[in-house]
């Protein structure tokens, strides 16, 4: 395809300067990438388990209660938190609000920082740590 030499070339994604905001957009798409992939690994492996009979579930529960299960518990849970506030910011975006910079940037500093606090106050819930 031929390039019309009088036309600026698109700026590189060099150029930019990152920020919070392209952070969270890009994560926002790996984050519904990676729940629908190992979210639904894990959801298929679970209800195979509990067809199968108690030896295959006692398997399932086995690696899910193990350190790595818990661990990808918690990135499958944060993942959903961070999918979830960075949808709604989206969402909010989509309608004409918070295109100013300072604007789009503190909320996208409040979608990371949000997504850890509640990914932490569900494992604070769910492993009853006192």
């Amino acid at each position: 395809m031929h390039r019309n030499p009088s036309r600026p070339l698109s700026p590189h994604l060099t150029i930019w300067r990152w920020g919070p905001h392209m952070f969270v957009s890009i994560a926002n798409r790996v984050t519904g990438a990676g729940l629908a992939t190992v979210g639904a690994a894990a959801l298929v492996w679970w209800l195979a388990a509990a067809a199968t009979g108690a030896d295959a579930y006692a398997t399932f529960v086995s690696w899910a209660t193990s350190w790595i299960g818990i661990a990808i518990g918690v990135g499958l849970t944060w993942a959903f938190f961070f999918h979830l506030l960075a949808g709604i910011r989206h969402l909010v975006m989509d309608i004409g609000a918070g295109f100013e910079l300072s604007v789009n940037k503190f909320w996208a500093n409040m979608t990371i920082l949000g997504s850890v606090v509640l990914t932490a106050l569900f494992w604070f819930l769910i492993l009853g740590v006192k």
